[in-house]
């Protein structure tokens, strides 16, 4: 009876013992995409604090644990914004870096679930949400063949993020 309660607890707490082994990998991958984008060694981030009535203006769920400014050196670098997104049966986890002028600079899959629809992690596919600002710019994304859910999922979490962007920047949050 006491291994059958030993077996128990450990089951238990063994998905808390796998997500936190998961969030130090998910913390590597998004420390390497930023220095990379950046071009720097170190940087500090500090999370953006948002009010609950600004929180419900905004189509993204954006947090101080989610959306980050980021520093180097005492200079604005950008801005970082994690979250997940839905796919067929799973969610996707994603990052989108933004340049000091709040465009994106990068988009990176960072973790998928799915069996198929993977594509929507290439660098050449994500290469198009680039250079955008506003939401209205994601018109001409291409679709992939084999990833239709999770392309459209992707382009809805992309024009949420730019839409709550604009509503920060006007309330002189970011």
């Amino acid at each position: 009876m006491k291994k059958f309660g030993s077996l128990i607890v450990f089951l238990l707490t063994l998905p808390f013992i796998l997500s936190f082994g998961l969030m130090k990998e998910l913390d590597k991958k998004v420390d390497r995409e930023i220095k990379d984008e950046f071009e720097v060694a170190n940087y500090l981030h500090e999370g953006i604090e948002v009010s609950a009535e600004i929180q419900q203006e905004l189509p993204s769920r954006v947090s101080k644990d989610n959306f980050f400014r980021l520093k180097h050196e005492g200079s604005l670098l950008g801005y970082v914004y994690l979250d997940h997104a839905p796919s067929k049966t799973a969610q996707f986890d994603y990052l989108v870096i933004f340049n000091e002028d709040l465009s994106i600079a990068r988009t990176k899959v960072l973790v998928y679930r799915e069996e198929y629809g993977g594509e929507i992690g290439s660098r050449r596919w994500l290469r198009q949400f680039t250079g955008k600002s506003k939401a209205s710019d994601l018109n001409h994304i291409a679709a992939i063949s084999g990833a239709t859910i999770s392309v459209r999922s992707m382009k809805k979490a992309m024009k949420d993020i730019l839409e709550s962007v604009e509503i920060l920047q006007k309330n002189n949050l970011i």
